[in-house]
């Protein structure tokens, strides 16, 4: 019966594998295929495996500006939201006090608030104050991604022992040691997860962009495909071009992922019992 058991655990896991890989195949083996062949065969593996589709499709995205772009408000927003969370779950796991409690209870309603409801305030007031660029999205990011990594590391934090802190303050060390060196090193498996998580959320957003940066010069990624003449359809889908743009914008994060995923895992698993 155990046996039977673990062969029909197994068949669902299998199925739900094929189920998630799937669209990623799809994708991969239609970016190096022409117009005629995906239409033909869309599930079958390219006759031959050139790479001039995804050479044009990186032309037709402007990928050099759009990648350097997107990097960069990931990189900084990513960078912002994580020691900021950090610092400000250490001061309120430290100071019990009823303003840390409230604070806290204000970090995790705002993770309730609906983005779409303050989407239009939000727009206009960015506006008023002149943020309708780079800066300013990167603002927004960090305003939305504040909440969620701020209430994980609260539970991480209150597992840190305060002997250790005490002990480092004994020897000498100032405040902002004991943080980077003491403490921020104890919760590296929060770390990583806030990190990948929200740098894949800002790396695939499309809608905060195209919002406040919208069809000027410095745009994303998702921006670039979505305003790319050669891949709106207006002469029909140009698959051809869009499977390996497609492609391109989706392989830097997805690399990154399946070789953090490990980290990820350990971080939201240890979360849920330190939480």
């Amino acid at each position: 019966m155990k046996k039977s058991n673990q062969i029909a655990l197994f068949a669902v896991l299998g199925i739900i594998a094929v189920y998630t890989v799937f669209p990623i195949y799809f994708l991969f083996v239609n970016s190096f295929k022409s117009q005629k062949e995906i239409v033909a065969s869309p599930m079958a593996f390219p006759k031959s495996w050139n790479l001039k589709y995804l050479k044009s499709a990186a032309e037709q995205i402007d990928l050099g500006p759009s990648l350097f772009n997107t990097l960069v408000i990931t990189v900084v927003a990513v960078t912002v939201i994580v020691l900021v969370s950090a610092v400000t779950a250490w001061l309120m796991v430290r100071n019990k006090t009823k303003t840390s409690q409230i604070l806290f209870l204000v970090f995790t309603a705002a993770m309730l608030i609906p983005f779409q409801s303050v989407m239009y305030p939000l727009v206009n007031l960015m506006e008023m104050l002149g943020l309708k660029n780079t800066g300013g999205l990167i603002v927004m990011y960090c305003g939305f991604g504040l909440s969620m990594t701020v209430f994980l590391y609260h539970g991480f934090m209150k597992s840190v022992p305060i002997s250790l802190e005490e002990a480092a303050l004994i020897d000498g060390a100032n405040i902002f040691q004991v943080f980077f060196k003491v403490v921020l090193p104890l919760v590296k498996p929060i770390t990583v997860t806030t990190i990948i998580t929200n740098a894949m959320w800002i790396w695939n957003d499309y809608l905060l962009p195209f919002l406040i940066i919208g069809n000027n010069e410095k745009k994303t990624l998702t921006l670039s495909l979505y305003y790319a003449k050669s891949l709106s359809g207006q002469y029909g889908n140009p698959w051809e071009l869009i499977f390996p743009a497609v492609l391109i914008c989706a392989v830097p994060i997805l690399v990154i992922f399946i070789f953090l995923q490990k980290n990820i895992i350990e971080g939201i698993a240890a979360g849920a019992v330190k939480g």
